[in-house]
């Protein structure tokens, strides 16, 4: 039978659940002293997920520290992020250990943000569901393979849901030229920040014409003397913002391996037990509300 993957980015999840929860810095703690709040929202989430997608294969990708490669190249790359509440950077750890107990496959590389993990696998596979709520992740688009990104929306039951059609009837441009666009419009949350007043209204416009930032440079005496100006006032800033903007998608992990590692079949006794195990009871109670289909490894 085909293989239908889910993929969930897992820090994404877990900072979602942690804040939804703690706005009130009320937390819930095991009897360990470590707050469970972010930890049972993913938890709850992923099986949510399964519930809705009835994936024959799951796997959970994890960033693996705030220092990666890009750090090298820029030393400004994500340095205004604020540090983990404290009652979060427990969970971090915490939350990889209940998901190996329920037999769900995790993956992260030192050195690499979850995003490359998910762009070197969809580099190879097909029929995959990604969730995530980073946006970086369109340009993993290909109008050759059936992936569908879901971008986190409300709850556990609402996404944005894009497929390669749906994006490029949206933004008028190719998955792979979202990266010139988020070059020219920088990322200020992650430290970096293009060309200084472009949005990107613009920077489609600009990618939509030339379709790219090579494209842009061939033809700059095509541009307007303003935005001639401000492209060259930043080039630099252009250059460097287009190489982080990009993902890595030749992360060296077992591909192989981590794919034939990753069938998944719902076991809810199992499940049961170890959430009650990691007093997780929240999550446990909320198995009871779920129906999943017949999961094929």
């Amino acid at each position: 039978m085909t293989r239908k993957y889910l993929i969930i980015d897992g820090m994404a999840l877990l900072f979602r659940h942690f804040f939804a929860t703690s706005f009130k810095e009320q937390y819930m703690y095991n009897s360990k002293n470590i707050a469970t709040n972010g930890i049972q929202g993913v938890v709850r989430h992923m099986f949510k997920l399964i519930s809705m997608t009835n994936p024959s294969h799951v796997i959970v990708v994890w960033d693996m520290g705030a220092h990666t490669i890009r750090n090298e190249w820029f030393n400004g790359y994500k340095k205004n992020r604020p540090l983990p509440p404290e009652q979060l950077v427990p969970q971090f750890d915490h939350v990889k250990e209940v998901i190996h107990a329920l037999g769900i496959r995790q993956i992260g590389a030192e050195g690499y943000e979850a995003d490359d993990i998910i762009g070197t696998l969809t580099r190879i596979i097909d029929n995959a569901i990604i969730v995530s709520g980073d946006r970086d992740l369109l340009q993993i688009l290909d109008e050759n393979k059936n992936n569908e990104l879901w971008l986190t929306k409300k709850g556990f039951t609402e996404y944005n849901i894009y497929d390669f059609d749906r994006f490029v009837e949206e933004y008028g441009v190719l998955p792979e030229q979202f990266v010139d666009v988020k070059a020219l419009m920088g990322d200020p949350g992650d430290g970096y920040f293009g060309v200084s007043g472009v949005g990107e209204k613009t920077a489609l416009k600009l990618i939509k014409k030339y379709q790219s930032i090579e494209g842009i440079i061939s033809h700059m005496d095509e541009l307007t003397p303003r935005m001639r100006e401000k492209i060259e006032n930043d080039f630099e800033s252009l250059n460097m913002s287009l190489k982080l903007a990009a993902l890595i998608t030749n992360v060296p992990i077992p591909i192989k391996e981590i794919l034939e590692q990753s069938a998944y079949t719902v076991d809810i006794a199992h499940i049961k037990e170890q959430l009650d195990r990691f007093e997780l009871t929240i999550s446990s109670r909320y198995m009871d509300s779920l129906i999943f289909g017949e999961l094929n490894g």
